[in-house]
């Protein structure tokens, strides 16, 4: 039975927490999660997915402010354990706790690596109009998503799927693979494969500076930027004096020559805009401030919009 310390954070990583519990040949030593945070409108404090999963299932908790000095190294030596497992734990391991077990420390990462290194990588995956996606077990390195690559597994990236609806499959794709990826270890069959530097890609983490909407873009381009930032932190676009959250839109016929961003329809179907390349985009959901999230032809039954006058920006 392979001795295990988990560290990871939000509900992504808590499902390859359950897959771990749930198998018979993993012990669970302990739980490494990032510190509890204030959150809501009252700042109460909360736990992680993982820390609430883990205090269910009786593990040991840990939530070490620092990871470099010495307190967390201190805390992986007591435990002893087999291997180090690690699913979007968001904090950074010295080498002494990465290369401390038997076994070292895998990682789960929601990209085909050696693309898309770094925060985010499913957001970006969408933001970018990728068919395809995945997520790659690897023995972890000193430098981030660096490590050899173990196993991949690929899925392709649905046209309207939201960054949300794909992290929920790829958090199960990805809790399968780390048990495949367990046991191929302690049998001693477990690949190591280098990662092409020369294909390395970076994303960076996301905020609220990128949810502006384009309209001189494609598109496309506009389409996948509003399902890729879904749930958090979600497109918006100012029409009239409203800043308006975008939720779902469609792809118009085109722009008739207007001037991107101009409104060119609305009606039951939806919004449509005017953007890049002489195409258009239809909005079909949004949020008004201080409203609740509704269709936009809801919206357009108490919100008066001139078609060819009234635009976006």
């Amino acid at each position: 039975m392979l001795k295990i310390l988990f560290m990871g954070t939000p509900d992504f990583a808590a499902e390859s927490l359950k897959a771990l519990i749930e198998d018979k040949n993993c012990e669970v030593a302990g739980v490494f999660t990032q510190p509890d945070r204030p959150c809501g409108r009252g700042m109460s404090m909360i736990f992680s997915p993982v820390k609430q999963l883990a205090l269910d299932n009786g593990i040991p908790v840990f939530q070490p402010m620092k990871m470099r000095d010495g307190t967390a190294a201190a805390i992986v030596k007591d435990i002893d354990p087999d291997i180090i497992v690690v699913v979007a734990f968001g904090r950074i391991l010295p080498d002494e706790i990465i290369y401390y077990p038997k076994y070292g420390s895998v990682n789960i990462h929601a990209s085909l690596l050696p693309k898309y290194r770094g925060s985010s990588p499913i957001q970006w995956s969408v933001i970018n109009g990728d068919e395809v996606t995945g997520v790659t077990s690897m023995y972890m390195a000193t430098e981030m998503d660096t490590g050899d690559i173990i196993y991949s597994v690929e899925t392709p990236i649905g046209e309207f799927e939201t960054s949300g609806e794909l992290s929920e499959r790829l958090k199960v794709m990805g809790a399968e693979l780390l048990i495949r990826t367990l046991r191929d270890i302690e049998a001693g069959k477990a690949p190591r494969i280098s990662q092409d530097e020369s294909k390395a890609t970076y994303v960076s983490m996301l905020d609220k500076s990128i949810c502006p909407i384009e309209w001189c873009e494609p598109a496309r381009k506009i389409i996948k930027k509003i399902y890729g930032l879904q749930p958090w932190p979600v497109a918006v676009t100012v029409l009239g004096e409203k800043e308006l959250k975008i939720f779902s839109a469609d792809y118009g016929l085109n722009a008739d020559g207007a001037e991107p961003g101009t409104v060119i329809k609305a009606d039951s179907n939806g919004i449509e805009v005017a953007c890049g390349s002489g195409e258009s985009v239809i909005i079909k959901e949004l949020q008004a401030p201080g409203k609740k999230r509704m269709s936009a032809s809801a919206y357009l039954n108490g919100c008066r919009i001139t078609a060819g006058v009234d635009k976006c920006r």
